[in-house]
């Protein structure tokens, strides 16, 4: 499910209405663009951290043979 993307267009309400009385509708995906680019950031950042945890806490165990 996660290698997996469908196409999801979302706007808030008043956005919605603003750019669908748009004919060509560059603005439109030129918006769900600008989402879909604020939301990865956070994903970014907490796999960031994530990350740094687990090789943090990967180097403080123990290495059994």
């Amino acid at each position: 499910m996660l290698f997996v993307a469908l196409p999801a267009d979302a706007q808030c309400a008043m956005c919605r209405a603003v750019l669908e009385s748009e004919e060509d509708g560059a603005a439109a995906e030129g918006v769900n663009n600008g989402i879909v680019y604020l939301m990865a950031f956070p994903y970014l950042l907490v796999g960031g951290v994530g990350y740094v945890i687990y090789r943090m806490w990967k180097k403080q165990r123990p290495q059994e043979n």
